[in-house]
């Protein structure tokens, strides 16, 4: 799948109505193989556990740190958030099998949730905005559910709602787990409702999340993007990496020409309820 295939209008009408959209073909095998391989080499280098949840991942490879700008994607993310956007945090998650739910202490599944912080973000009429939104990249069979798979309750964000349980093992009215192969992406906002399942198959699951927010939002990986990171970096990607200006009143009134984003843009305005 390249940029011209994607269909921005239709997709951001679709994202906002269910809250995630599932994009097969985005990554091409090779760049699968490469993404895996980076994998190894950082897994290497920690403890062996049946979950790896590695935050600040972009840092570890600069195969991974080459998703921060991922060009099939990033109109859409643009034009989901607006221009003023940053990477927000890259999450690397790892799960072996485990059908006896062992328990870890880096998490071998999560419960039902939102993302945000403590306390929440603020709600109106019992709904929260969108504040960021996280990318998915498979990178293993995820083909079928019970592997370790995403689940999101579809339309959560735009209603007021409290699932009857936390617990991801039970079965909530209206969930789906997000399944995908190799390559294939999927997208979610922060404010819907979404669980990490326990993985009681034989598959190893492996995703790798990108999260974009508004860059006068703290971004969770660092406090500021590293030399490494900004070495020889595009302008597209020194503003994703949070470079716009020295004076800090600009992450909140940025100038047009500190967002080179913007030229990915396509309407005078973000969508409804959308923070940007």
């Amino acid at each position: 799948m390249s940029t011209a295939t994607l269909n921005v209008p239709e997709l951001m009408k679709k994202f906002q109505e269910d809250g995630y959209l599932v994009l097969p073909g985005i990554l091409s095998p090779e760049k699968v193989e490469r993404l895996n391989n980076a994998i190894d080499e950082v897994i290497a280098e920690e403890s062996d556990t049946l979950a790896y949840n590695l935050y600040n991942s972009v840092e570890r490879h600069p195969e991974i740190a080459s998703l921060i700008d991922e060009p099939t994607l990033l109109p859409l993310i643009v034009n989901l958030l607006g221009y003023n956007i940053q990477l927000h945090i890259s999450h690397l998650t790892i799960r072996k099998p485990n059908p006896k739910d062992e328990s870890t202490q880096t998490s071998s599944f999560i419960n039902w949730h939102q993302d945000g912080p403590h306390p929440q973000f603020p709600k109106q009429n019992g709904i929260t905005s969108t504040y960021y939104i996280k990318v998915c990249y498979i990178l293993s069979d995820m083909s079928e559910p019970n592997r370790g798979n995403t689940k999101v309750i579809p339309g959560s964000h735009n209603k007021p709602y409290q699932p009857e349980t936390n617990n991801v093992r039970d079965v909530i009215p209206g969930e789906l787990q997000i399944c995908g192969k190799p390559g294939d992406a999927f997208l979610f906002p922060q404010n819907i409702w979404h669980a990490g399942a326990p993985n009681h198959s034989e598959f190893t699951r492996r995703q790798l999340f990108m999260g974009y927010s508004p860059v006068w939002m703290r971004p969770i990986d660092y406090r500021s993007a590293s030399d490494k990171l900004l070495q020889d970096a595009t302008p597209c990607r020194k503003q994703l990496l949070g470079v716009i200006s020295d004076n800090p009143f600009h992450y909140y009134v940025p100038g047009e020409a500190m967002l080179p984003l913007k030229a990915l843009f396509q309407g005078e305005s973000g969508p409804k309820g959308y923070a940007h």
